[in-house]
């Protein structure tokens, strides 16, 4: 699948320190925010990952779509960091604002988005979401985008009104380029169960999108990539930096999967 070059690929999370406007925000200007980031990113090229997806994370407690300090924040980030990449760099902006994702993308030459409610509905800590998938193939073809959807099935931190596989048969009918599933929140397993169950109804990839360490990685073998964060920090904890030589000891163990088919 395009941006990626490779089976399996592993993408790495750059989590935002909190931005302007945020709860959380500390007033210094986005001067630290970027040095911060851009030595996650170092860390993930020097380890490694295949890609890195840039995400608001810290943000908390998030609206449904995004501030329009928000969008400009992410805008300036996204751009230094897709400007001094040596591989593909996408774009989630929280908590379900896909179209500020897709404007960014465009603006910034960002290969991918994630998504995480694109079509039906989810009961979230921000309430009800809806999906948005028209509004963001329409936006894509009117900005003449060709940056990628990575679309959620059952997203984490939510409830769901349907099964796991009627989400995914419905995801597929709407045209994203890829599938995600996780497990119930940030850092938490994704259960291979539900990846096998989302790939029996769709021939989209299908990526696996939280909780992925060495240790359970062979669970989740039949994912056709990786979206990894927490467990790539120093000493797994989310507010902490990018540890290169955890990015190296997974980018190594994926390698394995990829050899052994």
């Amino acid at each position: 699948m395009e941006p990626f070059d490779c089976d399996k690929p592993f993408v790495g999370m750059i989590h935002l320190p909190p931005l302007p406007g945020s709860v959380h925000y500390n007033g210094e200007g986005i001067a630290p925010i970027l040095d911060a980031v851009l030595q996650d990113l170092a860390s993930l090229e020097t380890g490694g990952a295949d890609a890195a997806l840039v995400e608001n994370l810290r943000d908390a407690p998030l609206p449904k779509t995004a501030a329009k300090e928000t969008i400009a924040a992410m805008t300036v980030v996204v751009q230094e960091i897709a400007r001094k990449a040596r591989i593909p760099v996408g774009v989630n902006v929280l908590r379900n604002d896909a179209e500020a994702a897709l404007a960014i993308a465009a603006a910034t030459g960002a290969s991918f988005i994630r998504v995480n409610v694109f079509c039906g509905v989810a009961f979230s800590d921000q309430g009800l979401i809806e999906g948005q998938a028209r509004a963001v193939l329409e936006l894509r073809k009117r900005l003449g985008c060709d940056a990628k959807i990575l679309a959620d099935v059952h997203v984490k931190h939510a409830a769901h009104p349907t099964t796991i596989e009627e989400a995914a048969v419905d995801a597929t009918r709407n045209h994203p380029d890829g599938l995600v599933v996780s497990g119930i929140g940030t850092g938490k397993r994704t259960a291979p169960e539900d990846l096998q169950a989302v790939k029996q109804v769709t021939a989209l990839p299908v990526f696996v999108g939280s909780g992925v360490r060495i240790d359970n990685l062979a669970t989740v073998r039949e994912a056709d990539g990786f979206i990894v964060g927490t467990s790539l920090k120093e000493g797994g904890v989310l507010e902490g930096p990018i540890d290169p030589q955890r990015v190296r000891a997974l980018a190594e163990a994926i390698a394995g999967l990829r050899k052994s088919g």
